[in-house]
């Protein structure tokens, strides 16, 4: 379960949640609202999510920094390319990781907590 988020898997992902609409999965609204909730679970440490939630985070600064790899003044198109590719990159890891936290959320309800007495 572990499995760190691929770049492939989150274009995927991002590709089927545009052009999917409602095909079985969650809406982007439920996805939406699952973010707060998948962000608390991880901190608390419920949920398995903090290094794809740290890469995420990461990508947002990168996008709302001022400081780039690739400055937009210098190389124009360049520039906003690598901002574009990694906001790509943030939306469907977003959509990627709050559907995987739905499908967890769904099956944590049905487990009754407590402890295994062997």
């Amino acid at each position: 379960m572990a499995k760190t988020l691929k770049r492939t898997a989150a274009f995927r992902a991002l590709f089927q949640a545009l052009t999917a609409g409602s095909r079985g999965g969650p809406s982007l609204g439920k996805r939406l609202a699952a973010l707060p909730r998948m962000i608390r679970a991880t901190t608390r440490g419920e949920y398995d999510g903090g290094l794809r939630l740290a890469m995420m985070t990461a990508a947002t600064a990168y996008v709302l920094s001022p400081i780039d790899l690739a400055p937009e003044l210098v190389l124009m198109l360049f520039g906003l390319a690598d901002d574009a590719l990694m906001v790509t990159w943030l939306a469907g890891a977003v959509l990627a990781e709050t559907e995987r936290y739905l499908a967890w959320e769904a099956r944590r309800e049905t487990v009754i907590p407590g402890r295994v007495v062997t």
